[in-house]
């Protein structure tokens, strides 16, 4: 869906959104894809891992929102939007 603006509205950033379940105990997952830590990896290296795999596709941390359950929680990332994002949300 797209909201058209009024005439002589400011051009407001769009964002494409990402929401990704997090066991810091090593398993993230987004919508059938999963991103288990390694070995022996610490689960602070394996934190960072993942958020600089996402930093580097232009993904940018925008909120935590934690779960009951033990240590996990659901991330939510944006980045701009592109228009081949854009049009897969269309």
């Amino acid at each position: 869906m797209r909201l058209r603006r009024k005439k002589g509205e400011a051009n407001m950033a769009q964002w494409e959104y990402r929401v990704v379940y997090v066991d810091p105990r090593g398993r993230i997952s987004w919508e059938g894809s999963e991103f288990i830590r390694q070995r022996d990896e610490h689960r602070t290296a394996f934190m960072r891992r993942y958020l600089e795999t996402l930093g580097s596709e232009g993904w940018e941390l925008a909120g935590i929102h934690p779960l009951v359950r033990m240590e996990a929680s659901y991330f939510v990332l944006k980045r701009p939007l592109t228009e081949a994002a854009e049009k897969k949300v269309s």
